[in-house]
């Protein structure tokens, strides 16, 4: 699978797309995302291990929700049971991201303890005060902690970004899906950057009307991961199908405009055109083991059907296979 570079100005089309995919159904969307927090809120009640727990399954709920965004490019609605959907189908290996996500952030905090001293700890955690003549020394070190901490912790973000998708979509292996997903990230590290300013600055101006704000921009981020999953892994953009009454390509490559909007114009031009209808039609196809959209010229062929990859032609022939 290849990883794509696309523009900087992506990181901001990402959003954008993210909220016209949220626009077709709000409702649902606000629905989904509010029982997740309420799922979130309930594990928080349980001393020490609910935070943990969550934090180990939280990666099958995402891939969950980015089934349920495929299924609204399809023309399907999103449902609550798109949360729960990967516990039947990927649960083992998405745990498994969940689980070295889990141990990457202990890690982490027990560096930054460690650094930052048990006067740092106590007065984190227990409210402890500090004499004045030892507060420059305790806060020296909670700054030095702390970007030690950001430091480790992007990495282990950029690895846990896009690999519960490649997991779901691509049945890729959890470690593999890891490596690719960090090397995706930075491989697009500028529209990254783009991206991860323009939501603090929408995260803050959520925050304004006693939060409020975070009723929309909550549910854009999750579709804002799916755009840019398919925009870097796919390099295509959004497509809906069934008779939706939006446009059908809601672009994602700025750079592709100009030449989108000249094949447009050479198509009216030539109305009565058959092959250019044909070619148009099958620019894209569907693989048949998990109907996902690929490029035509990147979909594996065998005897007029196309997968999107080899794993998922090899189970395809062996689901045959038991079938007869």
């Amino acid at each position: 699978m290849e990883i794509h570079q696309v523009h900087g100005k992506q990181g901001l089309q990402w959003i954008l797309s993210g909220f016209y995919l949220f626009r077709k159904a709000p409702l649902a969307w606000v629905f989904v995302c509010f029982t997740l927090m309420l799922i979130a809120m309930a594990m928080s009640f349980i001393p020490l291990l609910g935070k943990f727990i969550f934090t180990l399954i939280s990666p099958v709920f995402l891939a969950g929700i980015m089934l349920g965004c495929k299924d609204m490019e399809q023309g399907k609605p999103i449902e609550l049971k798109h949360l729960f959907v990967s516990f039947k189908t990927n649960p083992v290996p998405l745990i498994t991201i969940g689980g070295i996500y889990l141990i990457g952030q202990i890690l982490i905090i027990g560096l930054v303890m460690l650094i930052g001293g048990s006067q740092m700890t106590d007065m984190l955690l227990y409210g402890k005060r500090v004499d004045e003549s030892e507060l420059m020394g305790v806060m020296s070190n909670m700054l030095t902690s702390s970007l030690i901490a950001l430091t480790l912790s992007i990495p282990l973000m950029m690895a846990s970004w896009f690999s519960p998708l490649l997991v779901v979509f691509h049945n890729i292996p959890p470690i593999v899906a890891m490596q690719r997903s960090f090397f995706a990230c930075l491989k697009n590290f500028i529209p990254f950057q783009l991206y991860g300013v323009t939501l603090i600055i929408l995260t803050a101006l959520s925050l304004m009307p006693y939060g409020l704000g975070l009723v929309i921009l909550i549910p854009t981020i999750f579709t804002s991961i799916y755009v840019s999953y398919k925009d870097i892994f796919l390099a295509e953009p959004l497509r809906f199908s069934n008779g939706s009454s939006e446009p059908d390509n809601q672009k994602t490559n700025w750079a592709d405009v100009d030449e989108s909007s000249a094949k447009e114009n050479e198509t009216k031009a030539e109305p009565n055109n058959k092959e250019n209808k044909t070619l148009k039609l099958h620019d894209t196809v569907q693989c048949t083991q998990c109907n996902l959209s690929v490029p035509r010229n990147a979909a594996i062929e065998d005897q007029e059907q196309f997968f999107c990859s080899e794993e998922h032609h090899q189970q395809y022939q062996a689901a045959n296979k038991s079938g007869t």
